[in-house]
């Protein structure tokens, strides 16, 4: 899941940042409404994380323009204006949630995985693949019944392969899902975190690589590299 955090705090953005990729968010930052703007117009988002306060205005006029646009995109405003009628033109504006400054980031984290879930189509709480299973409330994986131990982002990968089980998912697919603007799609990051999920899935392989492609989960992969 791929979010966009709004935020010019100095302090306050780079530890949004590291605090949701390491919950298993792809994230990508702007400093400003218009940096906004871009990254909105050239990437997917799952959702929209934003302080209402910005150097070039309100996020209230983002938010508008967005959803008189047409755009669905579920939105966080984060932000210290806490009066009633702060949170009311907010909603009014079309924000999904609001949650005020300061917070503990474990709600901030659940919020913004809910959000996240609205904009995916409905999809069942465990998914299974042969001996494999995936528990979404819980994000724990067991392989013939043995909890295993994953990074954020070998679970984020996992869960798209499993969702597409017995499709082709390119790598292009992945590093879009997966992982943030920093990723450089030329590299060979999803080659590498794909190694590293078959070690730790163990034996036998069930991620089969398509050549010229991209990767297939299944009941018994093929053309292995």
């Amino acid at each position: 899941m791929r979010v966009l955090v709004v935020e010019d705090d100095p302090e306050l953005a780079p530890e949004l940042v590291r605090g949701l990729r390491a919950a298993g968010f792809a994230v990508d930052l702007a400093g400003d409404l218009a940096d906004a703007d871009l990254k909105l117009a050239v990437n997917s988002y799952d959702c929209l994380v934003a302080d209402r306060t910005l150097p070039d205005g309100d996020a209230l006029t983002l938010l508008a323009a967005r959803r008189k646009a047409g755009s669905t995109l579920p939105v966080l405003l984060l932000t210290a204006l806490d009066a009633v009628s702060d949170r009311v033109a907010g909603f009014e504006h079309g924000a999904d949630d609001y949650l005020v400054k300061p917070f503990a980031f474990a709600e901030l984290t659940a919020r913004v995985r809910a959000l996240c879930r609205r904009e995916q189509p409905a999809r069942p709480a465990e998914l299974r693949v042969a001996d494999l299973e995936l528990d979404f409330p819980r994000r724990r994986v067991r392989r013939d019944g043995v909890l295993l131990t994953l990074t954020a982002k070998e679970f984020a990968v996992l869960e798209v392969l499993m969702l597409r089980a017995g499709e082709v998912v390119t790598r292009t697919e992945l590093i879009e899902r997966c992982w943030d603007e920093q990723a450089d799609p030329m590299s060979n990051v999803v080659d590498v975190l794909i190694g590293q999920l078959r070690r730790r899935l163990g034996p036998p392989d069930l991620i089969e690589t398509v050549r010229g492609a991209g990767y297939r989960l299944g009941d018994q992969a093929e053309g292995q590299e």
